[in-house]
């Protein structure tokens, strides 16, 4: 017998965590073009509370629509139950992971938080074997940012954050500082320059030295002990994972020809600065790709990119994640696990 309804997680108003409700929603139709994911585990991401509180940290005029009820979340890892008669490259039972339409989702179209996702072929890779479903899930959205910043944007849209394309640099030889790099893309944009060649300094808090130094760090600075832009000069790469209003005081580290990656960049006001010093600065929007999952997955299988599990918890308590967000200083990433409502079984499935 078909069903009609599975759990969710859904917001009928804007607000703090407590307005995630763990309820009974429709479930999705997919389209031509879309496979039908179980999902087994969600990984969470700044727009997934961005969304929640009304898109606050937005300009006005970023602000999507958004019509109640709504599902967040955009990063899944799980199992395809169904695909549309047009899609030949995924099958029943096959292990995937994803970050579902994104940016075109960013008003709650993604509809991760769920026991099942609708998602368009395309934007789907098959799970590495060698890793579960809960590091999967934490991958997709913060690594394909350090991918798109740091190794290749993937794709030609229009990039609406500034007038050309964000352009990767090479990395081989080159000093590359990371700020927030214990974060979700920080610790992703680490192992991926290190990859590369690169000599890699750290920034974040003190407790997450040895966490960075065993994803390949070649230094470390506790930004709360010392400002890193007072003692660095000369790096060829700042890729600022928090950045916002002060992502201009890395500026003065940068050697002439030098870049600033802000992923944040709303707020900077350093042009004329950077212009006086020749540096770049760049930035853009990650965009959901199962090519790059794709490209990426031998990297996780691997073991040369690791996902960090910060902290853990059940769908139907998205309001404690959200709360362990809030409180900030992750390490890696925050992730749900998701329970089959059918059986009442944990959906991790050691067989994927």
């Amino acid at each position: 017998m078909k069903q009609d309804t599975m759990k969710a997680v859904r917001q009928h108003r804007f607000g703090g965590p407590d307005v995630l409700q763990y309820e009974d929603a429709p479930m999705p139709t997919i389209l031509p073009g879309e496979v039908l994911v179980r999902v087994h585990a969600v990984g969470l991401n700044p727009p997934d509370w961005y969304l929640r509180d009304g898109f606050k940290a937005l300009a006005p005029e970023w602000r999507p629509t958004v019509s109640f009820p709504v599902i967040p979340g955009t990063d899944i890892s799980g199992i395809v139950v169904d695909v549309a008669s047009d899609v030949d490259t995924f099958a029943a039972g096959d292990a995937v992971y994803a970050m579902v339409r994104f940016p075109g989702g960013l008003n709650a179209q993604s509809k991760a938080y769920a026991e099942y996702v609708a998602v368009p072929a395309t934007e789907v890779a098959r799970k590495p074997a060698g890793i579960d479903h809960r590091h999967a899930a934490g991958a997709p959205m913060s690594l394909l940012t350090a991918w798109q910043f740091l190794i290749a944007l993937g794709h030609d849209e229009q990039n609406a954050l500034q007038p050309q394309q964000h352009e990767p640099i090479p990395l081989q030889g080159k000093t590359v500082l990371v700020n927030g790099a214990a974060g979700g893309v920080g610790h992703f944009a680490v192992q991926i320059a290190k990859w590369q060649g690169a000599h890699v300094i750290a920034v974040a808090s003190g407790e997450h030295e040895a966490f960075l130094r065993d994803l390949g760090a070649d230094a470390f600075v506790d930004y709360t002990k010392t400002a890193p832009e007072d003692r660095f000069r000369d790096i060829d790469l700042v890729l600022d994972a928090v950045g916002g209003p002060t992502t201009g005081r890395f500026l003065r580290t940068l050697k002439r020809g030098g870049a600033l990656f802000p992923v944040f960049p709303l707020g900077f006001n350093g042009a004329e600065e950077a212009a006086a010093l020749g540096c770049i600065v760049s930035t853009t929007q990650v965009r959901s790709s199962g090519a790059q999952l794709a490209e990426i997955a031998p990297l996780l299988q691997a073991g040369t990119i690791r996902v960090a599990i910060d902290s853990a918890f059940p769908l139907q308590h998205a309001d404690q994640a959200h709360e362990r967000a809030s409180k900030g200083h992750i390490r890696g990433k925050i992730v749900l696990t998701v329970t089959d409502s059918s059986n009442g079984s944990d959906s991790e499935d050691s067989r994927a």
